[in-house]
């Protein structure tokens, strides 16, 4: 067959130099993007691409030859001029389907697609997973994440990347790690290097130096890689991996690395089998093991808080993916909880991260979770929940990890209107001009003075349900610092597709996913026996994008 044998037809389509032989397509790059037609009728096949001699990267796609469910891009501006080779397997179809473009397809229409969110961060096609490697660096926050620019769904894990000035909007840039033949990127962290321990800086240039989980078929191990353009392009260190633990552990579960610096060291955390793992190193390339804590599943964070304000006295945070966390003492090497575990959120958050190297002029612990919600119809699939600020505060049951939206997020809330002592008849009413909006706050306390539950809905979906006789909300327990109050506040968030709920002022919180109204279904109600809202205040939201 043809695609086995070494000949080779030169083809001159609109302007490129197409090469076509068995099973490769060589096409010369004369525009900024290529343009791959997706259909979910179709299995994946294997493809790879490479420019020229640089090494191969292999993607697995639902390539269609006929009607597309919408087209993933490559960004290939930087490859103008060089020959792009996509080699893909016998019986293979829509090969010849992918294009080049000057523009991202159908560039007008991003971020105001139906359910696209309006102020949560979403990537522009393709399925999005754990934020990494969040860092702040010369003016600019980056947020690294499990990308698939592919698909909506999970696979081909790259580390997409997005900046922002202020935490609030964003800009999405080129994939910063791509798989490759070592496996594909899974989750990790990022520093900057600022005494060059590792080697790889420039004087006035220290590096920004990421470690990631490589997973391949048979282990994953910990591998780091550096940037000196601000994130923009990486390099990985021809040293990996700098933590293969399988030896060790005897598992291949063994991943997502947490860096941060304490003291003269540098301190690694995986999670590894059935907790996290802590290593240590002078230089960010060679680690040692040092201790091993049970109780965590994913996606290690560790990190030191003050106790309500106080400097003098800290306690130290380790939790993992599901939102459990211990507080505890930290000494370098090993972690010694002295409480815990305690839950602070539920509902579609997974694999939240923290900020490194936030100014200590602003000083903030600021976090963003992965919420796990779909968007039905659309080219993409998952969001990043708002950023929030964690503090330690003492209450009745000991001191707790409170989370509440960053104060930036007050910066776009623009206040519709505002009441106090009003009935439940009287709140819907109030709240019926609103159940339309697609981006929406409301911040209200409730008074329980005759009832045992309380419940606020919209479009027939529960938004909050507290039982006080149960001390559950939403379903999980939830006790008020005055166990005899009759009062809850709710702050929340209504986003296109998302809800986020944050109570008593970011002691517990949830989010989950949501229907837009439809006018047809009911509007906001609220629920229980003679419930009165003490205070209700409105904001719209406006679209970032």
């Amino acid at each position: 067959m043809i695609h086995n044998r070494k000949i080779i037809l030169g083809i001159m389509l609109a302007g490129s130099i197409f090469f076509l032989s068995g099973g490769e397509r060589v096409i010369k790059i004369d525009k900024n993007y290529l343009t791959f037609p997706i259909s979910h009728e179709c299995d994946r096949i294997r493809i790879t691409m490479s420019v020229e001699s640089a090494e191969e990267l292999p993607v697995d796609i639902r390539l269609t030859a006929g009607a597309a469910e919408y087209k993933a891009f490559k960004d290939v501006s930087a490859y103008k001029g060089r020959y792009l080779k996509i080699t893909y397997p016998d019986g293979a179809k829509g090969i010849d389907a992918i294009k080049q473009s000057d523009d991202i397809p159908d560039k007008d229409m991003i971020y105001r697609e139906e359910n696209r969110p309006q102020y949560h961060f979403t990537a522009r096609c393709g399925w999005i997973n754990d934020p990494n490697g969040l860092i702040y660096h010369d003016g600019e926050y980056h947020l690294f994440y499990q990308h698939n620019p592919y698909e909506r769904e999970w696979g081909n894990m790259h580390w997409g990347h997005a900046v922002s000035t202020d935490l609030v909007h964003w800009k999405e840039l080129a994939p910063a790690l791509y798989p490759d033949k070592t496996g594909t990127m899974f989750s990790g962290s990022a520093v900057i290097d600022k005494n060059n321990d590792s080697g790889f800086g420039e004087p006035g240039k220290p590096a920004m130096v990421v470690a990631y989980t490589v997973d391949s078929p048979d282990r994953q191990s910990q591998c780091i890689a550096y940037s000196l353009d601000n994130g923009r392009t990486f390099t990985k260190y021809s040293g990996n991996p700098v933590v293969d633990s399988k030896d060790i552990w005897n598992t291949h579960d063994t991943r997502d690395p947490k860096l941060l610096r304490y003291g003269d060291r540098w301190v690694m955390v995986v999670n590894e089998r059935d907790g996290h793992s802590i290593y240590n190193s002078t230089n960010l390339r060679d680690w040692t093991f040092k201790s091993h804590i049970t109780g965590f599943w994913e996606c290690p964070e560790l990190f030191e808080l003050p106790v309500d304000g106080n400097k003098e006295n800290t306690m130290w945070v380790m939790y993992g993916a599901s939102g459990t966390y211990m507080l505890g003492d930290f000494d370098g090497e090993r972690f010694s909880p002295v409480s815990g575990k305690h839950r602070y959120v539920t509902g579609s958050q997974y694999a939240a991260q923290t900020f490194n190297n936030i100014p200590d002029s602003d000083g903030r612990r600021i976090q963003i979770g992965w919420g796990r919600l779909s968007h039905p119809g659309m080219n993409f699939n998952g969001l990043m929940l708002l950023p929030t600020e964690l503090t330690l505060k003492t209450t009745k049951d000991g001191v707790r990890l409170v989370s509440k939206p960053i104060k930036e997020i007050e910066n776009i809330c623009k206040l519709a209107g505002s009441w106090t002592n009003i009935s439940q008849d009287e709140l819907a009413h109030v709240l019926q001009p609103y159940a339309k909006s697609d981006k929406l706050r409301l911040r209200a306390t409730f008074k329980l003075s005759h009832a045992t539950n309380a419940w606020l809905s919209l479009a027939g979906e529960s938004l909050m349900n507290y039982d006080i006789n149960g001390n559950t909300l939403n379903g999980a327990f939830y006790s008020p610092q005055d166990p005899t109050s009759m009062e809850i506040t709710a702050d929340i968030y209504l986003d296109r597709t998302s809800v986020e709920v944050f109570i008593d002022g970011g002691l517990f919180s949830y989010s989950m996913g949501r229907k837009l109204y439809d006018g047809d279904a009911e509007g906001f109600r609220l629920g229980g026996n003679r419930v009165e809202v003490k205070s209700l205040e409105v904001f719209n939201i406006p679209s970032i994008w």
